[in-house]
């Protein structure tokens, strides 16, 4: 079933911006124990999960932990492991296949502590090294719990500072590792890739521009740090009125064309056999999930 497309990143211990995220038509909430909580504020933050995440309605509760070599992840993981509301982690800076084991490891543990079925948190990879971006796909079959890969591809952010490139949202320098992570996790079979945040709040156009090129890319849902992209981002990751009648119209004709005795058809001057309508089946699958939420 496919991710949200929408993950705000709130962090955990304000309870300021908690309080504000109950309203927001955000898909789904990333409560942030990482890097946006100073190392002082990070019980506080953990706190805020158990407080904030039961509040969140639907299980949009996400968790992004801090990273095994920093000695916290083992608190994050046993505050935060079956909290109500809460649906999964996203884990940070991930590069490789053993990383993901042993994480899936410690939460299986915890899972085990408190009664929950194998799986019961759901895993995101952040990919925001060179290393990690080599590894997606391997990193992906990492554990059955993995539910997609998350690209990290924010300005100056770690993947950027890593690559040593320029950045820029429609040029060529990030646009390898951007299209590598989407292939590994479309090879693992990931229904919802997620791209990274577009860290000028100010800049919406840009982050328009930059979202419908995620789209196009074939990602289908990204991180977000201001509630002012929850809306543009809901907008153009869904198909629009006329793709969802044009892959309407696909299914039509090509179920008309198979009662018929034909393994094609055309719909605007374009073939359509088996291929087309399975994409035509997928946006219009995708589009009765986000229409459900």
């Amino acid at each position: 079933m496919p991710l949200p497309r929408s993950f705000l990143y709130v962090p955990a211990n304000r309870d300021k911006f908690l309080e504000k995220a109950l309203g927001l038509p955000a898909d789904a909430f990333i409560l942030d124990l990482e890097d946006s909580v100073p190392l002082a504020e990070k019980a506080n933050a953990r706190q805020g999960v158990r407080e904030y995440a039961p509040k969140i309605s639907g299980d949009r509760a996400w968790v992004r932990v801090n990273g095994l070599e920093t000695g916290l992840a083992e608190a994050d993981l046993d505050a935060t492991i079956g909290v109500g509301g809460m649906a999964g982690i996203f884990l940070p800076k991930v590069e490789t296949r053993e990383e993901v084991v042993r994480w899936d490891s410690l939460i299986a543990g915890v899972e085990k502590a408190r009664g929950l079925a194998y799986g019961a948190t759901k895993l995101v990879l952040g990919i925001e090294s060179a290393k990690g971006v080599l590894n997606g796909y391997d990193m992906a079959q990492g554990a059955s719990r993995v539910a997609t890969l998350a690209f990290g591809g924010a300005q100056d952010g770690d993947l950027n500072t890593d690559l040593g490139c320029a950045w820029s949202f429609d040029g060529p320098e990030m646009m390898h590792a951007r299209c590598h992570t989407l292939l590994c996790a479309r090879a693992a079979g990931f229904d919802t890739p997620l791209d990274g945040v577009y860290a000028n709040v100010r800049d919406p156009e840009g982050f328009e521009k930059d979202t419908a090129l995620s789209r196009r890319l074939g990602y289908r849902g990204r991180k977000l740090i201001h509630p002012s992209q929850v809306e543009p981002c809901n907008r153009l990751y869904a198909p629009g009125k006329a793709e969802l009648d044009y892959y309407s119209r696909v299914i039509e004709a090509f179920e008309k064309a198979v009662a018929a005795g034909s393994a094609s058809t055309t719909v605007d001057g374009k073939m359509i056999d088996e291929a087309m309508a399975k994409a035509a089946r997928r946006v219009l699958d995708e589009a009765k999930v986000q229409i459900a939420r």
